[in-house]
């Protein structure tokens, strides 16, 4: 069997552990793919993944570095987000953040998450455009639209904030955040 093929086969292997919860046999195969193509990042981020969910975050934050450099992704830039958020260095996964959002507008991970460290980092204003960005191309537009509401909202902007939510109520009548934070907002 070539490489390539032991590769597949070991990546799937790894991908079938990880769903089913077996994390020493996910990491098992996940290091024989690595070893048959170092120049994928699908297995670093497989290995990522399970020293994420042994709470290894140190090994984690590595191992997703790895996958960046081997192959420069979103996915890969908001693990390394979603690591640092998790050990508290909150500029360190906005800064994540933004780079996985820059590559890709529609991560909803990564979005999401820039999102909550804007808010601990009092710098809403600085996602309205990301969140602007990726209403336009994301399947998730109507959910986006009520979160740049509420960030509109948190700055002031209240008109702006009521003008999205009409609009999802038009659409949606039946969205009960939106119907929720309308109130918020009528009330204000």
């Amino acid at each position: 069997m070539s490489n390539l093929m032991d590769y597949e086969i070991n990546k799937e292997l790894g991908e079938c552990y990880l769903f089913m919860g077996d994390f020493d046999k996910a990491e098992e195969y996940y290091r024989k793919a690595a070893e048959n193509n170092s120049e994928s990042a699908a297995p670093f981020m497989g290995l990522a993944t399970v020293a994420v969910q042994r709470g290894e975050l140190d090994k984690a934050l590595v191992l997703y570095t790895k996958a960046a450099n081997v192959e420069p992704s979103d996915k890969a830039f908001c693990g390394i987000g979603l690591v640092y958020m998790e050990q508290g260095k909150h500029e360190d996964a906005f800064e994540w953040f933004v780079k996985s959002l820059d590559m890709s507008a529609d991560n909803i991970v990564a979005l999401n998450c820039l999102v909550r460290e804007a808010y601990s980092l009092n710098n809403v204003e600085f996602v309205l455009p990301y969140l602007e960005r990726a209403m336009e191309t994301s399947s998730e537009a109507e959910a986006i639209r009520v979160t740049l509401a509420g960030c509109l909202m948190s700055l002031g902007r209240i008109q702006e904030a009521k003008t999205h939510l009409e609009f999802v109520l038009g659409q949606n009548p039946q969205n009960i955040n939106a119907q929720e934070l309308f109130q918020t907002v009528v009330a204000a």
